[in-house]
């Protein structure tokens, strides 16, 4: 069993939280997850603070955060190219994240442009980030449908995934669940149509779920050859710009479990994992 890369994303946590996360708190918490081992952590945003006012503060977290025993690396997300190179000024941040929605609707409510304006800002955002020797990470956002009333099939979804990687040189893609409508037949087979296909490509699994569908969830992605996971501990946050009944995110401690339970490596210290369980109660009351 090959083992699997794990993202913990607490910007998606704590982003939609209406209340003021005082910077002090976030710096603790994100400090004891960078002990823990993760691949990445989604820390951070370099967007708009009247659009996301919790991540105001971003770049002063950054300059409180222990990196030097940590090997974790750092993903900040970025809806423009002004806040690209905000984030490019930093050198500690390794990857920039970028939400590109196949959903014409949710395209412009999430970053406020149409899908090919968007397209041209992956482009400018990617000239950045290889100037910059950064990678660019672009999330495919309503990948496994969507609410509006906009088309969406998966060789929709195949179709950006091909154009991103031939014509602009992305080469990890995240397959994200918006609004919690995937479910084990649309994840297996938008893996298994992806991985084989393009394997250049490092896909990921940014999956939102009910309590009782994580499970069926992350057995399909793994078993269709993803091998990048999203989570956030508890399930907390998800997407503050998209439908109000939204689920929750992928526990990590869940994905744990099942990692654990098929003896898939993630490489995470489990002791310092478990006191990031208890540091989070001191962020989400």
């Amino acid at each position: 069993m090959s083992g699997v890369k794990i993202i913990e994303c607490p910007r998606d946590a704590m982003q939609g939280i209406k209340e003021f996360i005082p910077t002090e708190i976030k710096v603790n918490y994100i400090n004891q997850l960078l002990k823990c081992n993760f691949d990445t952590l989604d820390f951070g945003s370099f967007v708009s603070p009247k659009a996301i006012p919790q991540m105001a503060d971003t770049a002063k977290v950054l300059s409180q955060l222990d990196l030097e025993s940590s090997k974790t690396k750092l993903l900040a997300i970025v809806a423009n190219e002004r806040g690209a190179q905000d984030a490019c000024e930093f050198q500690e941040i390794e990857y920039l994240g970028y939400p590109f929605s196949i959903s014409e609707t949710f395209q412009q409510r999430n970053t406020n442009a149409s899908i090919a304006e968007s397209l041209s800002r992956v482009s400018a955002i990617q000239d950045l980030c290889v100037r910059n020797k950064k990678t660019l990470v672009v999330y495919i956002s309503m990948a496994f449908g969507n609410p509006y009333g906009d088309e969406w099939n998966s060789d929709i979804v195949i179709k950006w995934c091909n154009e991103l990687n031939a014509k602009l040189g992305i080469n990890i893609l995240a397959l994200s669940d918006t609004i919690g409508v995937s479910n084990p037949e649309n994840i297996s087979y938008l893996f298994n149509a992806l991985v084989p296909a393009i394997p250049s490509v490092e896909f990921g699994a940014h999956l939102h779920t009910t309590p009782d569908t994580w499970e069926e969830k992350i057995h399909a992605a793994y078993t269709s050859g993803c091998r990048r996971f999203d989570g956030a501990i508890k399930g907390f946050g998800g997407c503050p710009m998209a439908a109000d009944d939204l689920t929750g995110n992928m526990p990590t401690e869940k994905m744990l479990t099942y990692f654990d339970k098929h003896k898939i490596e993630t490489g995470l210290l489990m002791n310092e994992f478990n006191k990031s369980l208890v540091e989070s109660a001191k962020v989400f009351h």
